[in-house]
């Protein structure tokens, strides 16, 4: 009886070990979040004088980051443009992926999509914002460049 109540005990002992790394992983892996969402709420509007915060194009719970090891994150973010037909989708995709890509401390891997039925060309768009060629290509445009830098500049940088 004295092993079977040891054995039961050290079950216990395991499991609670186990369940407080379990709620570690989670409050580091929603501490990260808040980081990277105090990253892109500050981002602006391309047509707008508003953020894409003020907009609710991006909000808290958008951002999901998940652990890859070896201090490495991946982390995506699903924004809701503020109609199904935005022709600016694309660009605020690419402000998201510029300005993550410059201000995140750690090292990471960046999914950015349209969330699931706010926009009429969704996976089209989705395809493009994360193609890396395409991302470089288009920061190669003067023109596009610009309009990137002033909506992911801070108002004081």
């Amino acid at each position: 009886m004295e092993i079977l109540s040891s054995v039961v005990n050290k079950v216990f002992q395991l499991s609670r070990l186990s369940d407080t790394k379990h709620v570690q992983r989670t409050r580091r892996m929603e501490e990260k979040a808040l980081e990277v969402y105090d990253v892109i709420r500050t981002i602006r509007d391309p047509e707008k004088p508003n953020t894409l915060e003020e907009l609710d194009v991006v909000t808290e719970k958008c951002v999901e980051v998940q652990d890859l090891g070896d201090d490495e994150y991946l982390i995506i973010i699903r924004f809701s443009p503020t109609v199904p037909h935005c022709s600016l989708a694309t660009l605020i995709g690419l402000c998201l992926q510029v300005k993550l890509q410059r201000c995140l401390p750690f090292k990471h891997k960046l999914e950015i999509y349209i969330t699931e039925g706010t926009h009429s060309t969704e996976e089209d768009i989705n395809k493009q914002i994360n193609d890396k060629e395409r991302v470089a290509a288009a920061m190669e445009n003067p023109n596009l460049r610009e309009i990137v830098e002033q909506c992911v500049t801070e108002p004081d940088d």
